[in-house]
């Protein structure tokens, strides 16, 4: 969801974190568009759910690709982004969460993705239970489900305490994307996203334009298989980024795992 989430207390803190504009999105896109065509090639129909959609980029992306695209999010900010250009009629965006998606839901669909290290922000097992359990119902059988996360196996066994920055210059300086991380107990994560200014002319010339805190949990692949398999899904390819690369335990920077749901609707 390009790590999009709301408050549930009525507040959206991501309105103070604008991923948009650190993400070079056309590149981006240009990346991981074969190995998603790819993948989704492979679903009962060209349709698709996009979990924790964010601003909605990968949904429109896969609408011009033919799908029937549907983008959710717990986010009112974010869709609010995703829907500041006209959308095409096989495109729609819905606010709600993705614990619970038959009750938003009602169409079944042949393709679920889930980009940008949405699940990490569900810190309850049961919370991805109820995902797993939930995207099974909403899937056609044989249902492609793609999603990606940090590995975060390889950001525990190296201590690794932020992500890498992100710059973007503008007319009186830049604008600086810093992401901290402090280890908790039970592959929990204390997640600092925060906006920095930078002019060298200015006094001072560092100043903190947003910052906020949350909770993460470093879901792991050897955490994720049982919980899939448990909601009939089965487990097609492991990799170890969006372009299909082999996945390394102590040395990819993402996990991305490819399941299918069984045969048998039930």
């Amino acid at each position: 969801m390009e790590d999009s989430k709301k408050d549930v207390s009525g507040d959206d803190p991501y309105s103070r974190v604008d991923y948009r504009r650190f993400v070079a999105w056309p590149e981006r896109i240009l990346r991981e568009a074969p190995f998603l065509k790819e993948i989704l090639e492979r679903a009962p129909q060209r349709s698709v759910i996009d979990l924790g959609c964010g601003t909605g980029e990968h949904s429109r992306f896969l609408a011009g690709e033919g799908f029937q695209a549907l983008g959710i999010d717990r986010s009112e900010t974010m869709l609010a982004k995703a829907q500041e250009k006209p959308l095409p009629p096989n495109l729609q965006f819905v606010l709600g969460e993705i614990q619970s998606l038959g009750e938003v839901v009602k169409d079944r669909f042949g393709a679920a993705i889930s980009l940008g290290n949405t699940l990490v922000h569900l810190t309850e097992r049961q919370d991805l239970e109820r995902v797993f359990a939930s995207l099974a119902h909403v899937l056609e059988p044989g249902g492609i489900f793609l999603f990606q996360i940090l590995n975060y196996q390889r950001i525990f066994e190296k201590n690794i305490r932020y992500l890498p920055l992100n710059f973007r210059r503008e007319e009186d300086g830049e604008i600086i994307f810093v992401r901290l991380m402090e280890f908790l107990d039970e592959g929990r994560i204390r997640f600092c996203p925060t906006t920095l200014k930078y002019n060298p002319l200015a006094d001072p010339p560092v100043q903190v334009v947003r910052s906020r805190m949350t909770q993460l949990r470093g879901w792991r692949r050897a955490d994720l298989i049982p919980l899939l398999q448990s909601a009939d899904f089965s487990i097609l390819s492991i990799h170890g980024d969006m372009k299909g690369g082999p996945f390394e335990p102590g040395d990819s920077h993402d996990l991305v795992l490819v399941a299918q749901k069984g045969a048998d609707d039930g």
